[in-house]
């Protein structure tokens, strides 16, 4: 893992954002990955936040923070160390087991503690990670930085 990516997640860059395309979901991989950090099925990036919400609305047609609203309530599981998921979709999968279950883009960012707020904020920095699903479903986890 690159320091970008584990500074993100320890909760040491909450100005950026991480994004992560699956190689199903980019025709050019090799140029992405001249930007980011190759991983095993696809390219993360870490991004300022302004520029890394435009890159991601950029290459996959969808808006970040309507991916986040979209996706807050079906709960699952992003692993940002390994880019596999879980989602919520796959309980519905066909019975021969044809359907595809695995992040197809990640939209993730930190929260900064908030006393205020309570719950897991008041315990620290806080990852948001959103995520679509090769079948077409979202979801999202969020969990305290630096616990994952």
């Amino acid at each position: 893992m690159n320091p970008d990516r584990r500074q993100f997640l320890d909760g040491e860059r909450p100005e950026d954002v991480l994004l992560f395309f699956a190689e199903s979901a980019v025709s050019d991989l090799g140029t992405l990955s001249q930007h980011g950090e190759a991983v095993g099925n696809g390219v993360a990036l870490i991004l300022e936040a302004e520029r890394g919400r435009s890159a991601f609305e950029g290459a996959t047609g969808v808006d970040p923070m309507t991916l986040a609203s979209a996706a807050m309530d079906a709960e699952g599981t992003v692993d940002l160390d390994s880019f596999e998921g879980d989602c919520p979709e796959s309980d519905d999968a066909d019975a021969d087991g044809t359907d595809e279950h695995a992040p197809r883009f990640v939209f993730a960012f930190a929260e900064e503690r908030n006393e205020d707020v309570g719950g897991i904020y008041a315990e620290g920095d806080v990852i948001h990670a959103y995520a679509v699903c090769e079948c077409g479903g979202v979801y999202s986890e969020r969990w305290v930085a630096g616990t994952a």
